[in-house]
């Protein structure tokens, strides 16, 4: 979520086929949207979900909900966790060919360029939004701070946020309050990310290749080691987002020494799109019938999706550049959008109280204002972010 900027598109040919990083292939390059509309569709599903929670705005009970199919309405509003998975991936390839296409190896990472590149990215807007969320729930301000009888406090989702362990901090205390519950998957990327760079560094790149691939392999087992019974936890453990993240960083090590031809190319994004539709509408029946292997088909299509656009970057289409522009501020919207779902919900009940029969009327709009803050918020930042001359690049 936090790769704004890196959406690369592939290196000159000549580079690509022999395994090289020259200067040449450094060079700034236009945005890749086809991996910008893949992050987009994820933070839409995103934020529809936050929507179309029972307890918020569900479309199900609204007037649109007779007409349209029952499996659709759920496949829209229902699969904001699995978006979550489609970002871990995305991130470990954007990650990994950033790397790649600065240094051409693994092993050759700076580990100051690394660190100080994330801190840039990620830490500016999460100690703005921390600010915020700090001072609604001083303020008393509902869905802001830990109830009477919650286990949490201020300083400990604080803390838990600073230090990347919130999952685990949710994992102890149970849920955490609904504008805040979002950085959980932040804490997952980001322990990640601090010990990935060492890996590349101290393993032979051969063990190294080994271990993501048992990693990305073992996400199901490493899920089913939790215990159920802790929903919180079983949800939201470090090891099975990692994995996802590790088949990102494969692919990427793929897309560096094979690429496709465009015809080739086509048909992979099309599998690729077939394996994410066939688990965020079906997701039923691939439990049942494919071995609960909901979330490998998930990775396995997200993917073969961004090896397709990554070797023949499809060209921006003007129908889907509000897509590709919500992907390019996935990181800004990911952060923020609960304020705006909370304050939507709030204005809904205090207008209809409790009928539902107008839900769906509330979704554009609430997305709308997403957009804007994301963009605002994208604004205020960028001055932390890469130098200015450099910030039409697509850097991590």
């Amino acid at each position: 979520m936090a790769e704004r900027d890196l959406a690369p598109a592939a290196p000159p040919a000549d580079a690509a086929m022999r395994g090289q990083t020259p200067a040449a292939a450094r060079v700034a390059r236009p945005r890749n949207s086809g991996i910008d509309c893949l992050r987009g569709f994820a933070i839409l599903l995103v934020v529809v979900h936050h929507l179309a929670l029972p307890f918020r705005l569900p479309l199900r009970p609204s007037l649109l909900g007779e007409w349209l199919p029952k499996r659709l309405l759920n496949a829209v509003s229902f699969n904001g966790y699995e978006a979550v998975f489609i970002f871990f991936v995305i991130s470990g390839f954007l990650i990994a060919t950033r790397i790649l296409e600065r240094h051409g190896d693994l092993r050759s990472v700076s580990l100051r360029q690394f660190y100080t590149a994330r801190a840039r990215r990620i830490l500016p807007l999460l100690f703005l939004t921390l600010a915020v969320l700090s001072g609604f729930a001083l303020a008393g301000i509902e869905g802001f701070g830990p109830g009477k009888d919650s286990q949490q406090t201020l300083a400990g989702l604080l803390a838990s946020a600073l230090t990347f362990t919130f999952n685990w901090y949710e994992g102890r205390t149970g849920w955490a309050p609904a504008a805040w519950d979002v950085l959980w998957s932040l804490s997952i990327e980001e322990v990640f990310y601090l010990g990935f760079p060492l890996l590349c560094l101290l393993l032979p790149r051969r063990v190294l290749i080994a271990a993501l691939a048992v990693w990305a392999l073992a996400l199901i087992p490493l899920r089913d080691m939790v215990p159920a019974s802790n929903e919180v936890w079983w949800e939201k453990a470090y090891l099975p987002g990692m994995a996802a993240i590790a088949w990102g960083v494969l692919t990427a090590l793929l897309a560096q020494r094979w690429r496709p031809a465009q015809r080739d190319a086509r048909a992979i994004a099309l599998f690729g799109g077939f394996c994410i539709l066939l688990v965020i509408g079906w997701g039923d029946l691939v439990h049942k019938h494919l071995f609960k292997s909901g979330l490998y088909l998930l990775c396995v299509g997200a993917c073969t999706m961004l090896l397709a656009f990554h070797a023949h970057p499809p060209a921006p289409r003007r129908g889907l550049r509000w897509l590709a522009r919500m992907g390019e501020l996935s990181y800004e919207l990911y952060l923020s959008h609960m304020f705006v779902v909370l304050a939507v919900v709030a204005g809904y009940r205090a207008l209809l109280g409790a009928t539902q029969t107008w839900t769906f009327t509330i979704y554009l709009p609430a997305v709308a204002i997403c957009f804007a803050l994301a963009t605002a918020l994208a604004r205020f930042t960028a001055r932390w972010d890469q130098p200015r001359h450099r910030r039409h690049l697509h850097t991590a």
